[in-house]
């Protein structure tokens, strides 16, 4: 699978257990908001993409679209 693949494992990031990005916090930040939940401290990478799944899945927004892709990164393919 491509490192670049929006759905390799999370577990198989070479970078999953490096704090979460800027771009998934601020994301992550607003569907919190949208759920009323909170956003734990500290965040790696893989829990805040694992969180932003949950979040997208648990939203009437959200649950239907398809997931932004990004790289294990967080930014957008091609940056």
């Amino acid at each position: 699978m491509h490192a670049d693949d929006p759905n390799k494992n999370v577990e198989d990031w070479v970078t999953g257990d490096e704090r979460a990005t800027g771009p998934q916090l601020s994301y992550l930040h607003t569907l919190a908001r949208e759920a009323e939940e909170e956003v734990p401290e500290g965040l790696t990478k893989a829990q805040a993409s694992q969180m932003i799944d949950r979040l997208r899945q648990a939203s009437p927004r959200t649950a239907q679209q398809p997931r932004p892709q990004t790289t294990a990164d967080g930014d957008a393919p091609g940056r």
